[in-house]
């Protein structure tokens, strides 16, 4: 959850500011976000928030209120855009561009706004890139497990293979001079579930900047979030000036970043580490609040498109990457891959960090696995 904040770099490092953490990047279902109760003008002191919901969770942009106390108008603006991107990318709607794909790409080579268009290239090779790990044809896999309506059930073996069939990013085929797409395979669906929200952050923040705002925090139902700039803080000792990127009158040097908080993934009122985040994203992926239970197994939304079963290796993932659309995507490609192949991915790929939560040995218990975290940019609380 977003909460205004007065927290210094200096509580952050020696590890007594916890409970004043800025953000809480959370996987599941949203939760209402408190508006600041005070605004000041002490800079790095309090932050003036805007919100809108939209993709059924609620999108909010905090900035400080030294800095940007003339810049509501412009968040206000950047926050509309999120209604045509809806009406675009969701599967909900049967006028939604994507769903008009899903009726007619089977039978002739649709064409695509450009936007979409080049969501979806960067969504093959993403595929590609995590061995299908993740996969925006899954549309027909999240339907037959119910999870489509959020209402999980055991489907049958023959139900599972029969999508599994019209799976896979070899049967999207994109044309680039024509801008169109086709699918190869009858019964094939697209679903952005996994990696829209993060591209209309990237859209948003985008905006943000356009209209003047380069130090923000923004987020879509927590679970997704970006960060520009570098905040101004006030340490007691001294100001961090992001635009010249240095303390006036400094007695330390401190990291610069917005701090981001992750949830317990079992406990979901306890904080469970603190993240610095300058100009980058990060993702949250789980099956905290998606699931069912059936013969006393537990089956999780998050399925992995190669083999039609819910990934069951990792309680949660989290990637902190340069653009929310790799965060989202990603954190659910590592969700699916595991620890050992969440890690190879990470070592090939510098500019990607993750932390990945597995269950412990004793009942109850969990393992955080950072990989790729640089120490003075995470901590575990």
């Amino acid at each position: 959850m977003l909460e205004p904040t007065k927290s210094t770099r200096r509580e952050f490092l020696s590890g007594t500011s916890a409970a004043d953490a800025l953000a809480d990047a959370v996987a599941g279902e949203p939760q209402p976000l408190p508006l600041p109760k005070t605004v000041g003008a002490e800079p790095g002191s309090h932050l003036l928030s805007v919100s809108r919901e939209a993709m059924a969770c609620l999108f909010e942009v905090v900035f400080d209120a030294a800095t940007g106390r003339d810049l509501t108008e412009a968040a206000v603006a950047a926050l509309e855009l999120l209604e045509p991107l809806e009406a675009q990318l969701t599967v909900y709607r049967d006028t939604s561009e994507v769903s008009r794909l899903n009726r007619r790409a089977a039978e002739e080579a649709v064409e695509v706004e450009e936007g979409l268009f080049r969501l979806l290239e960067r969504a093959v090779a993403l595929s590609e890139a995590t061995l299908s790990a993740f996969d925006i044809t899954a549309g027909r896999l999240s339907k037959v497990w119910g999870f489509y309506r959020r209402q999980g059930q055991l489907p049958a073996p023959e139900e599972i293979a029969a999508a599994l069939a019209t799976v896979g990013s070899r049967h999207l085929q994109l044309d680039p001079e024509r801008r169109t797409a086709r699918f190869t395979q009858p019964g094939l669906e697209l679903n952005l579930g996994a990696i829209g929200k993060g591209y209309s952050l990237d859209r948003v923040a985008d905006a943000l900047a356009a209209g003047g705002l380069s130090d923000f925090l923004l987020h879509g139902g927590n679970s997704s979030v970006l960060a520009r700039g570098r905040r101004i803080w006030d340490l007691g000792f001294g100001i961090w000036d992001s635009s010249k990127s240095e303390i006036r009158n400094p007695k330390s040097q401190i990291p610069a970043g917005w701090l981001v908080a992750l949830r317990h993934p079992l406990k979901p009122d306890v904080r469970l580490a603190e993240f610095l985040l300058c100009d980058q994203a990060l993702g949250t992926s789980g099956s905290g609040t998606q699931f069912f239970h059936h013969q006393g197994k537990r089956y999780g939304h998050i399925l992995d498109p190669r083999s039609g079963w819910p990934a069951e290796q990792v309680l949660s993932a989290t990637v902190i990457a340069p653009t929310a659309e790799q965060a989202d995507a990603l954190s659910t490609a590592l969700y699916v891959m595991g620890l050992p192949a969440a890690g190879e991915f990470c070592r090939r790929h510098a500019d990607i960090s993750a932390l990945l939560v597995t269950a412990a040995q004793r009942a109850g218990g969990i393992e955080l696995h950072p990989l790729n975290l640089p120490a003075d940019r995470w901590r575990r609380l």
